[in-house]
C-alpha cells in the first residue's frame, strides 16, 4: 500500500480482513501457519494493527456480555455471506450499538451504553468512569469498564488499580480480577494482580469477594481494615487484618515500601514494574530478608543495586532474565 489516502472500498477490505484475523486467532484450530500470516498482514500497514485492536475491543466486550435469555426471534432473510463477512458485520452492529443507551441490547442487559479501555504506562492515572466512580491506575496497569443495566462492571487485565465506586445499591460494580471477581454497591479499595496471584484491600464500605466467579454466591464479605487475597485453584480467598503501618497503597504516592520481606514474598511486588522480572535460584535464595522504600519509576535499576545491599550475586537464564543468587556461605576457620 502507498501512503496515498485509502478508497471506502480499500479501508473495508482491511476492516473485513481484522474481523477475520480475530475470529480466526480465537479458534481453536489457528494453525501456526495462519498465525505467521496474519503476523506478515498486521505489520504491513500501521491501519492494519488499528483495525485489528478495534477488533479485539468489541471481541472483549463480547465476551463480557451477560447470557441472554431464550426468546422468540423474528425470522430474517440474509443474503449468504462467508463466515468472516458474518462477523465483521455483527462486530460493526456491536460497535454502533454500544454508545446507545435505547437500543435493546441495553433495555435487556445484553450491551452496555458505555464502555473505556484504561492504560497507564510510565506514570499513575487518575481516571473517571463512565458511572461517576473514579480510578486510579499503577504503572504497567490496564483494565476495561462497561456500564450494563443491572450491573457495572470492571476487568483488571493487568496491575494495580484503586476504585472508589459511586453508590448504587440496585447497579453493583464488579471487578473481575484473575479467576475472582469483587462485588460493591459504593465503596474504596485497591485491587493487585500479578499474573494468578490477586490482593484486595478495602478501605472504606464492604465488598464481597470470590476467589473463582465459576462457584455459586458472591464471595466472601470484607470490612474496613481487611484484606483478602487468593490465587488459581483457590476454592475461598484468605482473609487477614490490615493495620495503620500498612504499605500496600503506597503506590499511589509512587513508593514501594517492601518492609523486611523475604524475596520469594519481594519479588511479585518488584517484578510487576521490571521489564525481565527476577527470580530467585532456590529455596535459600528466596528466604533472604529485603527492606527499604523505593520509588517505582526506577526500580529497573534495582537489580544492579541488589548485591550491593544483600548477599546475593546475578546471573541470566537462557530467557535473558535476572537471577538471583545466594553468595556460598563461608566456613568459619577453626
Amino acid at each position: 500500500m502507498t501512503d496515498s489516502p485509502l478508497s471506502q472500498a480499500e479501508y473495508d477490505a482491511i476492516t473485513d480482513a481484522a474481523a477475520h484475523w480475530c475470529m480466526r486467532l480465537h479458534a481453536n484450530d489457528c494453525t501456526a501457519q495462519e498465525r505467521i500470516a496474519f503476523e506478515q498482514w498486521r505489520d504491513a500497514h500501521p491501519l492494519h494493527a488499528f483495525e485489528y485492536e478495534a477488533m479485539l475491543e468489541i471481541w472483549d466486550v463480547a465476551g463480557d456480555l451477560p447470557r441472554p435469555p431464550t426468546i422468540a426471534a423474528p425470522v430474517v432473510h440474509i443474503k449468504p455471506a462467508t463466515p468472516w463477512r458474518t462477523f465483521g458485520i455483527a462486530a460493526a452492529v456491536c460497535a454502533v450499538a454500544l454508545p446507545l443507551a435505547a437500543v435493546s441490547g441495553w433495555n435487556m442487559g445484553w450491551l452496555p451504553n458505555a464502555y473505556q479501555h484504561i492504560e497507564a504506562s510510565d506514570t499513575v492515572r487518575h481516571v473517571t468512569l463512565g458511572d461517576g466512580s473514579q480510578v486510579e491506575l499503577n504503572l504497567g496497569s490496564e483494565l476495561t469498564f462497561s456500564n450494563y443495566k443491572d450491573q457495572r462492571r470492571v476487568t483488571l487485565k493487568k496491575g494495580e488499580a484503586f476504585f472508589r465506586v459511586s453508590h448504587d445499591t440496585t447497579h453493583p460494580f464488579i471487578v473481575k480480577a484473575a479467576q475472582g471477581k469483587i462485588r460493591v454497591t459504593g465503596t474504596q479499595f485497591n485491587v493487585w494482580m500479578y499474573e494468578d496471584q490477586v490482593r484486595v484491600n478495602l478501605i472504606e464500605g464492604s465488598v464481597l469477594v470470590s476467589s473463582n466467579d465459576d462457584l455459586p454466591g458472591d464471595g466472601l464479605r470484607l470490612g474496613p481494615a481487611m484484606q483478602a487475597s487468593y490465587g488459581h485453584g483457590d476454592y475461598i480467598p484468605r482473609i487477614s487484618q490490615t493495620y495503620d503501618n500498612d504499605n500496600s497503597l503506597a503506590w499511589r504516592s509512587g513508593k514501594l515500601v517492601l518492609d523486611d520481606l523475604t524475596l520469594s514474598d519481594a519479588l511479585p511486588l518488584i517484578n510487576r514494574y521490571l521489564a525481565k522480572p527476577l527470580i530467585v535460584a532456590d529455596h535459600s535464595t528466596g528466604s533472604i530478608r529485603i527492606g527499604g522504600i523505593y520509588n517505582i519509576k526506577e526500580l529497573n535499576g534495582l537489580v544492579a543495586s541488589l548485591p550491593k545491599v544483600l548477599p546475593v550475586y546475578v546471573t541470566r537464564n537462557k530467557d535473558g532474565n535476572p537471577v538471583l543468587n545466594a553468595l556460598p556461605q563461608q566456613t568459619p576457620k577453626s
